[in-house]
């Protein structure tokens, strides 16, 4: 199998990974390990594609920014040390900065928590033209505020509106701000790299034994860690809730990252496709204009 093969291939795989309709969506059906029966052997094949997926990405977030018709917006959701920092590092490295910028969302601040929870979110949206990516996002107000009751208490909600129904109510907020978005031009593409909790401890060790990882780690991943189950449970029922042929999400195996970065690449790439993108086209009236500043230059002595 040559490169342009493998990267039809890693398309494919991406598409099987995409969940539209989430009703029926069961998190322990999809492997963390799961590598597509690729195997390790692949792995030089796997990083061609890749670069030829960043190459073909360049040139379509090159058209998107001379078009100024959609914007996209990318979200990534992980459990700790699932790769969303990588990924997004290696997949988005060939795109032109001026087009493309990073928001990583951590605990909100004291103005954020004075306004709704999706305000600090909606401000930090993509324009027109530009591809946006929310390294975690307003996703975290049904993940980690929903495992942990005590985040709620601070977000200085009227005691009366938080009820039984507050996370049927964020699944709603959420569908109706990405589907207000898709009717305006925005693509939504989802991540959740799936990795297992193996793999998180493996990855864990690695960066408290190694000292140019230690910044990585925190002894509060370790207190987060303790509440697995609950937080799967999160992340099954956010995909369940929120995905939509507007909005899919990619369940995405997240233990070994050689085929993580293939498939978000491809996920992307196949996307984007989809959009014809093309640089604008002039008019009769335009092209005369560009005609005769041509004459004027070549007129120029020296």
């Amino acid at each position: 199998m040559n490169a342009v093969s493998f990267r039809k291939l890693s398309r494919k795989l991406a598409r099987a990974h995409r969940v539209e309709r989430g009703a029926k969506f069961r998190l322990k059906d999809h492997d963390p390990g799961d590598t597509g029966h690729l195997e390790d052997d692949d792995k030089p094949l796997a990083k061609d594609a890749l670069e030829s997926s960043r190459d073909a990405l360049a040139l379509m977030q090159d058209m998107l920014y001379a078009q100024d018709r959609w914007s996209v917006l990318l979200v990534f959701q992980a459990m700790d040390a699932a790769g969303k920092d990588g990924a997004i590092k290696h997949v988005m490295s060939g795109v032109n900065p001026q087009g493309c910028h990073v928001v990583s969302f951590k605990a909100p601040s004291d103005e954020e928590l004075d306004h709704d929870w999706l305000w600090r979110c909606v401000r930090a949206l993509p324009e027109r033209g530009r591809i946006g990516i929310f390294n975690r996002s307003y996703y975290e107000e049904v993940l980690v505020v929903k495992v942990r009751p005590d985040i709620l208490a601070t977000q200085k909600i009227p005691k009366a509106l938080v009820g039984r129904r507050i996370w049927n109510e964020r699944y709603q907020d959420i569908r109706a701000l990405e589907r207000h978005l898709a009717r305006n031009g925005t693509l939504i593409l989802k991540f959740f790299l799936n990795v297992s909790r193996a793999e998180q401890k493996r990855r864990f060790l690695e960066r408290i034994a190694e000292p140019a990882k230690n910044w990585k780690f925190s002894p509060a991943d370790v207190k987060e860690r303790a509440r697995w189950d609950a937080y799967m449970d999160a992340y099954q029922a956010m995909i369940r809730e929120t995905a939509a042929p507007h909005a899919p999400w990619y369940v995405v195996p997240a233990d070994n990252k050689w085929y993580t970065r293939t498939v978000v690449a491809a996920a992307i790439v196949d996307a984007l496709s989809r959009l014809d993108l093309h640089y604008p086209r002039l008019g009769k009236a335009q092209l005369a204009e560009l005609a005769l500043a041509k004459r004027a230059l070549a007129a120029e002595k020296g």
